[in-house]
């Protein structure tokens, strides 16, 4: 469940959120005049979403080179090639 916070609430009670960052480790998203406005994350988190975005842009790329490929090589000869090795 998102956890939904209104702007007013950065200047009063900022620790509140940054506490509900750390501990639910989820992102606040805050709202101003009842639309969405910014979310606000832990650095843990933001890190993390970071790491999960390369991850998932590093696997596109393989898999468009895998697309490419022509040649596709058998994983019973792939493994017989790392246990030689």
């Amino acid at each position: 469940m998102p956890i939904i916070r209104p702007i007013t609430e950065l200047g009063n009670n900022l620790d509140d959120i940054s506490d509900i960052c750390h501990k639910e480790n989820e992102p606040v998203f805050i709202t101003r005049n009842g639309k969405g406005d910014l979310v606000v994350m832990s650095m843990a988190h933001y890190e993390r979403q970071t790491a999960l975005f390369e991850l998932y842009m590093k696997l596109e790329v393989a898999e468009d080179e895998g697309r490419a490929c022509k040649e596709r090589i058998d994983h019973r000869k792939v493994m017989a090639v790392i246990k030689k090795a």
